[in-house]
This record gives structure tokens, sequence and C-alpha cells, in this order.
């Protein structure tokens, strides 16, 4: 196989959580690229809806907190794809709650899927991306940033914090394998997130059009915005950035 490093070299990708919002884009991004692409999500028919009209783009069921979802997913690469040149760590869960309102299914759940799957996912990988000096990019959370808090979003945005630290800390573990590990942390984005989490479409809504107010940019961002921002993390121009956190949030971090 080629490297990472060769813009012209058609690349194995595998895009966790990708049957909606941010890993949908993310896939179909790659995919326009001309990369090859694995998308892994619980649900067959969104992971099918990402990979309509895009023939580049192969559909695997898998839940990533289970202890055999590793092994699938990498084999799965490794079969169809042929390899494994990024990994992207897209997959995750939200419950919102307040501490009085948290309950131990739904902190094991968050848990689990943002944290503990990105870990032992990236750990089975370790292989593969080495022999094609690949990268990792983790999508973690604007929300989970510098010393601002919302208010219910305590156990999703402490998963999405530690999942920044692994990619600090992995950047330097595996710097001499050759692998690149960046952070990417999207804002608001319009992926129905909360309505998956429980809301309802009207309170969702409100809660948007809410904290648009707040942002500089004066506007909820689109999935298809951090899913370029992702393939572009990945390119060779980007080679020499490691280690960092990209910020995709219309300047609301910053407010």
């Amino acid at each position: 196989m080629g490297t990472s490093s060769d813009r012209t070299h058609t690349r194995a990708v595998v895009v966790t959580g990708g049957g909606t919002g941010i890993g949908r884009a993310a896939a179909r991004a790659f995919a326009e690229r001309g990369d090859r692409v694995l998308v892994v999500g619980r649900s067959e028919p969104t992971l099918m809806e990402t990979a309509v009209a895009h023939p580049l783009i192969l559909p695997l069921v898998a839940d990533v907190r289970e202890p055999s979802a590793p092994e699938a997913i990498v084999s799965a690469a490794l079969e169809h794809l042929g390899g494994l040149d990024v990994l992207v760590n897209n997959a995750a869960t939200a419950s919102f709650a307040d501490l009085r309102g948290v309950d131990h299914e739904s902190v094991r759940a968050q848990v689990e899927t943002n944290l503990v799957g990105p870990i032992l996912l990236t750990q089975k990988a370790l292989k593969a991306l080495e022999t094609a000096r690949g990268v990792v990019v983790n999508v973690g959370s604007a929300g989970a940033l510098g010393l601002r808090s919302l208010a219910g979003n305590a156990v999703y945005g402490a998963t999405k914090a530690a999942l920044d630290h692994l990619t600090r800390t992995w950047a330097v573990e595996l710097a001499d394998k050759g692998i690149r590990v960046v952070g990417i942390a999207p804002g608001l984005i319009d992926t129905g997130v909360g309505v998956r989490a429980g809301m309802t479409r009207e309170a969702y809504g409100g809660f948007l059009a809410e904290m648009t107010k707040r942002i500089p940019s004066g506007r909820v961002g689109g999935p298809e915005e951090v899913g370029d921002w992702i393939v572009r993390l990945t390119e060779p121009e980007a080679s020499y950035v490691n280690g960092t956190v990209v910020t995709v949030d219309g300047g609301l971090s910053v407010t």
C-alpha cells in the first residue's frame, strides 16, 4: 500500500458512527475524495442510507461497546479495504440529565461508547495504522473545551474531554510509529442528536434557536462542514498537525 502522506494514494478509511450526522458527512467526503470507506454503526438502515449512491462506502453493522467489535471492524477493513490508513472515532451517544437524574445505564452507555470504544478500537488498529503511517481522528465536542459547562451535559462532556486528552497523549505515544493523532471539536451542529437523546423535536428546535443567539457566526453548523474538516486533517498538507484539537463551532467557545 502507499502511505497516507501520498495524496494520490486511495486510502482505506474507517468511520464509526457513520449512519447519521457528522459520521455520515465524513464518510461521504472521504468517498468523494476517492477513498474506500467502511462505515460502522448499530443501525443497518441508516448505514445503507449513508452508502446510497456512494459505491466506495461499505456498511458494517457493529456496536463499538461490544468486546468483539474492535476485532470485527479491523478485520473487515483489512479484508474489504485492503488495509487501514485513517480511523475516525466518531461513534457517540448522549443522555441529557443533571446529577440527580442520571442513572447507571445511561452513564455506562456514554462512557463505553464515547471513551472505551475508541480506546480499544484504536489499540486493535495500531498494527495496520503503523503499516500505513496513518491518521487517527477523534471527534470530541466544543462544549467540553476550556472552562465552559452546559447543565445536564456532564457525563457526555466528561467523555469528550477525556477523548481530547487521549488525542494529546496518543500523539506523543505513537509518533515514533509514524501515526498522527488529531481531534476535532464540533460546536452546535444540526445532526438531530437532541431528538435521538430523548428531546422532543419542538424542544430541540427551541434549544438550537436559543443557542444560536450566542454564536458569533450567527448560525448553527452543518454536518458537512465538520466532515470536510475531518478529511482535511488527514491530508498530507496537514502532516505537521499532531496532538491538537481543531474547534469548528462558529466562535461559540471563545465568547
